[in-house]
């Protein structure tokens, strides 16, 4: 069992549980609404179910690898972007001040090249709008995999291009559709 606000708790078998019970603490905190639950399953270290509530709307967003993504049981998928220039994007904010300032020259160049740019404080929440086609993208910098294990495999099985932190690539979890996830890529590190 690997979670926020817990221990990790190592098994003797092969199935984890990833768990986040409260995505958007701060949130949560100033009495904001967007706040989640997330609980992914594991087998070998894959995603292969999760599960995203969110608290204050009431819906539940799931998924269950290579069967599609849902809310409330009812199939989603991502909005069919045809570029930047018109796509909706979400994004969060690290705790650090050095960080930030390197975050803050990404949406410099960001903003003039998308319709608009989103802060919401939950990345499970970011990650399964972008499946139903509430959000065109998302990305963010130094998330945690309960922060992202649920909502990617359910922007994945919602038809997003997903990439989540690896030890040894960029620390950096981005969906998209297909459409815009290399422009939205190429601003993030190209500038």
């Amino acid at each position: 069992i690997v979670g926020d606000e817990l221990a990790d708790d190592v098994g003797t078998n092969d199935i984890g549980w990833v768990v986040d019970p409260i995505d958007g603490t701060v949130n949560f905190l100033y009495d904001l609404p967007v706040v989640s639950v997330s609980i992914a399953a594991t087998i070998d270290g894959v995603t292969v179910a999760g599960a995203v509530g969110d608290v204050v709307r009431g819906e539940t967003f799931s998924a269950a690898l290579g069967h599609g993504a849902r809310c409330d049981g009812l199939a989603v998928h991502v909005r069919d972007t045809p570029k930047m220039a018109l796509s909706l994007i979400g994004t969060g904010f690290a705790y650090s001040a050095d960080r930030r300032r390197e975050q803050a020259a990404i949406i410099g160049r960001l903003l003039p090249v998308v319709r608009d740019i989103r802060c919401m404080g939950s990345a499970a929440l970011n990650l399964c709008w972008v499946a139903c086609g509430r959000l065109d993208g998302y990305f963010e910098e130094a998330t945690k995999i309960y922060d992202y294990a649920a909502g990617a495999l359910i922007a994945a099985e919602g038809g997003a291009v997903v990439e989540v932190p690896r030890d040894d690539g960029p620390d950096l979890t981005l969906a998209a559709p297909s459409a815009i996830a290399d422009a939205l890529r190429a601003v993030i590190f190209d500038g």
